[in-house]
């Protein structure tokens, strides 16, 4: 029995039906704890239980579904990697991780064991941290001092990576106070134009990260640099 996710947490299945499968009670039981982390962060955090028995339709419950993945869709690479090895970690914490569509995640995921040391099952969360990148900046723009801005403007030597392409990005966006994605059309095409014109279009990959930054793909991004 599959159970439809987004049940209520505090409904009591019946138990009795799974005595032969303990299994599949702990996985009853996750769905649960998988529903109410998800109600208790909407809009920000991702919430998937993964039932890593059935690794080609392994999806069993997705709360706040960002990543555009349906129940039933298949176990993800950490999946496999714990299901072929069961002294895998049992919590990877505070990784680095992105939607498909680019925008970047904080993940977490929890292995979970069945009474025989096997991996049956996975909860995952994946925080949405484009959203906050905004407030983020707004907030460490509040705090900064006078001589922290004059130190930032005196710098010179910039580091023209993903990484410091994306924080000029979020940067710029902060201002307005939106999410780079949340920027109008015009804006977009103003903050594509100054990126240009400031050399970022140098490094490698460059117009493929900010068109994923700004939701928009890599031919408007060229076209917004006419």
């Amino acid at each position: 029995m599959n159970e439809a996710p987004g049940r209520e947490p505090d409904e009591r299945p019946d138990v009795t039906a799974y005595a032969a499968d303990p299994d599949e009670h702990l996985i009853l039981e996750a769905e649960k704890i998988a529903v109410a982390l998800g109600r208790m962060l909407p809009g920000l955090c991702e919430v998937v239980l993964h039932d890593l028995r059935n690794p080609d339709h392994a999806i069993r419950v997705i709360e706040n579904n960002l990543s555009g993945r349906h129940v039933g869709d298949s176990a993800t690479e950490l999946g496999l990697r714990r299901i072929s090895d069961p002294e895998y970690p049992s919590v990877i914490q505070n990784y680095a991780n992105q939607f498909p569509d680019g925008r970047p995640v904080k993940s977490t995921s929890i292995g979970i064991k069945n009474a025989s040391g096997d991996y049956i099952a996975a909860l995952c969360l994946n925080l949405d941290v484009s959203v906050l990148s905004p407030l983020t900046l707004t907030l460490a723009n509040l705090v900064a001092t006078e001589a922290e801005h004059r130190a930032e403007s005196l710098e010179t030597l910039r580091d023209r990576n993903a990484r410091e392409l994306r924080r000029i990005v979020e940067s710029r966006s902060a201002e307005r106070a939106v999410s780079p994605r949340a920027l109008s059309r015009e804006a977009k095409r103003e903050l594509v134009r100054q990126l240009h014109e400031d050399g970022y279009f140098e490094s490698r990959d460059a117009a493929q990260v900010i068109a994923d930054l700004l939701g928009v793909s890599r031919a408007t991004v060229y076209n917004y640099t006419k």
